[in-house]
């Protein structure tokens, strides 16, 4: 089994570098691919509240037979559309995901975007601060929140977010987020870390560096990820390549390797996948 080194919170709580997430897998799938990757060796699992797929994810770490203090569990508040926030909103929303996940706790919460446009994330964190402090969840932090909304929260609350999960990708790699986070002490995770597979993983920079070490070319990401300094939680269902996923921890990218990976960053094919905070709302 792989030996996947973690990354220590700002508040001592230790997660794991490499994750498994179940974005876009329906709930009915959800209990045999994170069954697949707990048996593959991941012990950490990331799930949302708007995946839809809880109930499935607490199955499938149910059916494991996995000590839950050896597994590392994030799930995230959905303030969708037309919701007003609340604290009695939050703590509701929390209570649901743990019942769907079968879970007195979850090792991670995360607001899942800011939405800037409502002007209501700070009074979130105020419960999630609640929430912190009660045990329930061993971490909270957010996903997708920029610069100007860590700053926002840093002027409104003591509690400094330990993860801001963000898209991020050799495409897409957040430069100056990545340092606000260094410099806040704020741990980065990247969400479609491979690109959701649009382009990136076919282009001749990333398969002639995969071809010299024999690796794959999602295995050559994954590793550029890791010499960053960021949590990765990489998505699939086919079991083959869950595991190979996870077998990343015996090779290195050397200078030139991550010259070329990094050039990507501000070459043609540069470009956001996923919506921008500054305007998603939906």
């Amino acid at each position: 089994m792989n030996q996947v080194p973690t990354v220590t919170l700002n508040n001592g709580t230790r997660m794991p570098r490499l994750g498994f997430g179940v974005w876009q897998v329906p709930d009915a799938g959800a209990e045999r691919a994170v069954a697949t990757a707990l048996e593959a060796g991941y012990r950490s699992i990331d799930t949302a509240a708007a995946y839809g797929n809880e109930r499935g994810t607490g199955k499938g770490i149910a059916a494991s037979g996995i000590a839950r203090e050896e597994l590392f569990v994030t799930t995230k508040l959905w303030n969708g559309p037309s919701r007003k926030w609340g604290r009695d909103q939050v703590l509701r929303a929390f209570d649901n995901s743990l019942a769907k996940l079968g879970l007195d706790h979850v090792d991670l919460y995360l607001i899942h975007w800011p939405r800037p446009m409502r002007d209501d994330f700070v009074s979130i964190w105020q419960t999630f601060e609640e929430i912190a402090a009660s045990g329930r969840a061993g971490a909270v932090g957010v996903s997708n929140f920029r610069p100007v909304d860590l700053e926002r929260l840093a002027a409104e609350s003591p509690l400094v977010p330990a993860v801001n999960q963000i898209e991020l990708h050799p495409l897409f790699p957040q430069a100056e987020l990545r340092a606000v986070h260094a410099e806040r002490g704020i741990v980065t995770e990247a969400w479609s870390p491979l690109g959701q597979g649009k382009g990136l993983l076919t282009l001749p920079e990333v398969t002639a560096i995969a071809a010299r070490h024999g690796r794959s070319a999602a295995q050559v990401v994954l590793r550029w990820h890791l010499r960053l300094g960021n949590v990765a939680i990489p998505k699939s269902v086919t079991p083959a390549r869950i595991r190979e996923n996870l077998d990343v921890f015996d090779f290195e990218l050397d200078a030139a390797d991550m010259a070329a990976l990094d050039a990507l960053g501000t070459g043609p094919a540069a470009r956001r996948i996923g919506p921008d905070p500054a305007r998603f709302d939906g």
